[in-house]
């Protein structure tokens, strides 16, 4: 296996990464957490629906994964990883629990996420495909490498996203969401460097990171469709009244509700380049900035603290 960590880390302090022992109180957080604003509070709801299901795998992969890894910085840095994305897969699925309690029942849609991510993408390749073990362990690291590129962006977008603020959105579900993305910019880089310490050499590892972006971009604008259709349809206070749409998509987003399709589109061609590695992405100064204040992460902060001095 390749001991090479990308350009972008080399002459730099290591940054640790560690998870944080999170909680959220959901008891007044109203369904349209975006006040007057169903199609861009359901927009983002997608992630509450994706990643409980799609972080438990991210782990599960980087167990296989782990006796591959003979560098000790970047298996440290996987642990953190797998420690902050188990946390994360946690507090999405008791926003579910919400959502279920507010009468929008998510699990029609769940089920073919757990679907995709336990049968069609599990430890073996699926409908019994000749894949070796390896190339399909190689395959699903390139996966969540792409996936990870996206969740780098977001996170550097909604730490700087001012229009939720201005629209006086539910500020715990705006603290899980920055407490989330500043975690992601704070691990951008781990599933990059995993798959390149993991997936070989050369063209063939290069060309295997293209063939995951090349899956995942597809894949993950269709989900997200799907998802924000399904809320909208399915939620109760609307009754049917509203249909997702991109008329409306497009308004919350000269609102600044949501990313624009340039910060998404743009990021798919930056992975391609042959040099690129995702330090290069978001400003780790931010998440850290971020992570000191945030109520949810102070807290947590503190509980480890009086638990260290017990």
């Amino acid at each position: 296996m390749s001991t090479e960590r990308r350009e972008g880390t080399k002459g730099q302090e290591h940054y640790r990464i560690s998870p944080r022992r999170v909680a959220f109180d959901w008891d007044e957080t109203p369904l349209h957490w975006i006040p007057d604003e169903p199609t861009a509070t359901h927009v983002i709801n997608v992630l509450h629906l994706l990643l409980p299901a799609g972080e438990r795998w991210f782990v599960k992969v980087f167990k296989e994964a782990l006796p591959l890894v003979d560098d000790p910085a970047l298996l440290g840095d996987v642990k953190g990883f797998m420690g902050q994305e188990a946390t994360h897969s946690v507090q999405h699925a008791h926003v579910l629990d919400h959502l279920a309690h507010q009468r929008l029942d998510t699990e029609a849609y769940t089920r073919y996420v757990d679907f995709l991510f336990e049968k069609l993408l599990g430890e073996a390749p699926p409908f019994g495909a000749p894949i070796p073990t390896q190339e399909w362990l190689r395959f699903r690291l390139s996966l969540i490498a792409a996936i990870e590129q996206f969740t780098a962006v977001l996170g550097n977008w909604v730490l700087h996203a001012e229009g939720l603020d201005r629209a006086g959105s539910d500020p715990v579900m705006l603290d899980l969401l920055r407490w989330h993305g500043a975690e992601e910019v704070e691990h951008r880089a781990v599933a990059f460097d995993m798959y390149q310490h993991c997936g070989g050499t050369g063209l063939p590892r290069y060309a295997r990171r293209v063939e995951g972006m090349a899956v995942v971009a597809p894949v993950l604008l269709w989900l997200w469709a799907w998802g924000a259709s399904y809320l909208i349809r399915h939620d109760p206070r609307l009754a049917g009244r509203l249909r997702y749409s991109l008329r409306e998509h497009n308004r919350a987003v000269r609102r600044g509700l949501l990313p624009t399709w340039k910060e998404l589109g743009s990021a798919i061609p930056r992975y391609f380049r042959r040099s690129y590695h995702p330090s290069q992405e978001g400003s780790l100064r931010k998440a850290v900035e971020y992570l000191a204040t945030s109520p949810a992460a102070r807290a947590a902060a503190g509980a480890v603290g009086r638990a260290a001095l017990g």
